[in-house]
């Protein structure tokens, strides 16, 4: 049997590895065996696990095997910052990036191949949209970045928190992105608090509420804009659910989760969205979920982009003005920018069947030669 048809062990979460030692002739405690092994000692060789009987050990490698993505390179920023572009299959390729700070340490996980939403300024929407990934290609982004830093759970947590940022939509991704993220809370996996694991959306209405009946975590909005012309323009996905739909969502969110706060994530972009009637929208809209956050992005600039960054002082005015209106708001530093890993910033390699890649490279080249 080649390694094609074997089972990934990262394709399953808890339950769904119990169900397949028992397909095995296995105990179902014998799953949670090699759970431990696998997240918490970070072992992908069935030898190594010694508590394990040696015909069970042969049992696994003939019917199964640990298969996190094949890192195509690594690469660190001067502020410690560290990306990994991981090959997923012929050709295709997803970023992850992990961003260290005092008192916590953040991975930012991609979801799918590319990305279908087309949201104007993010760099992933140029790169078209290929696939979702599997639950085995989520969790090994978490793995393979755990294995480099020395992660132990539980013990040494280089990674405190998660945030499913990175390539993709996670929503259009839901069941195996619900999966990856369990092996994340799962105290046999990865073992993070609720609070820690956050997603974020654009704002796909019925799979938030979705999400909020199938697991315990956190929720980021991608609001980007208060009005729903200006919102529909950077988002298009705000044409099918508009912010009054988006918003009636959130306060069904913190309904069922009380205890719970919603980020609303907006990146500032020069004359775009970064001007006092700007704040003064997002505050009346802030206003039905006062118990929310705002986190303000810096716009990461890319080849090709039409946007430009706020400058500093319409970023602190901005905020200022969200502030005195008793809504807290965070501005986010900008990380990684110069090995390409800060928000907005992830492309990695995408077979694109949408030819948005091709579209975009010739609008580049266009606008090249008419500058020329």
């Amino acid at each position: 049997m080649n390694q094609v048809e074997k089972v990934n062990l990262l394709d399953f979460d808890r339950q769904g590895l119990r169900e397949f030692f028992a397909q095995l002739g296995e105990k179902p405690y014998r799953a949670e065996q090699v759970m431990k092994w696998i997240y918490h000692r970070l072992e992908d060789n069935f030898e190594n696990m010694t508590d394990v009987g040696k015909a069970l050990r042969a049992k696994l490698e003939a019917a199964c095997y640990v298969g996190p993505p094949k890192t195509m390179f690594d690469k660190g920023a001067a502020d410690g910052t560290h990306k990994w572009l991981l090959g997923m299959d012929g050709g295709n390729a997803v970023e992850a990036v992990y961003i260290p700070e005092p008192t916590r340490g953040t991975l930012c996980v991609s979801s799918q191949v590319g990305c279908g939403l087309n949201c104007q300024f993010c760099s992933t929407a140029t790169q078209g949209f290929n696939r979702n990934l599997a639950t085995a290609e989520i969790i090994g982004q978490m793995w393979v970045a755990a294995k480099y830093l020395g992660n132990v759970t539980h013990q040494n947590r280089r990674i405190t928190n998660v945030v499913m940022m990175g390539m993709g939509e996670p929503l259009l991704n839901f069941d195996n992105v619900v999966k990856a993220m369990s092996l994340m809370r799962d105290d046999l996996g990865f073992g993070l608090a609720a609070k820690r694991v956050t997603l974020s959306t654009a704002g796909l209405v019925p799979m938030i509420d979705k999400l909020s009946e199938s697991i315990d975590v956190s929720l980021a909005v991608s609001l980007h804009a208060a009005n729903d012309e200006l919102r529909t323009e950077l988002v298009p996905l705000n044409k099918r659910f508009p912010i009054a739909e988006l918003m009636a969502s959130c306060e069904r969110w913190i309904a069922r989760k009380p205890r719970t706060s919603i980020t609303f994530e907006y990146t500032l972009m020069k004359g775009v969205n970064d001007q006092p009637e700007h704040a003064r929208q997002l505050i009346k809209l802030m206003r039905k979920l006062p118990t929310c956050k705002v986190n303000l992005i810096p716009f990461n600039p890319f080849p090709g982009t039409r946007f430009e960054r706020s400058e500093p002082e319409t970023i602190r005015a901005f905020q200022t003005q969200l502030l005195n209106a008793n809504i807290l708001t965070m501005l986010r530093r900008t990380r990684g920018d110069d090995i390409d890993a800060a928000c907005g910033q992830l492309k990695g390699q995408v077979l694109d069947r949408t030819r948005r890649q091709a579209e975009f490279l010739k609008r580049l080249d266009e606008g090249t030669a008419h500058a020329a």
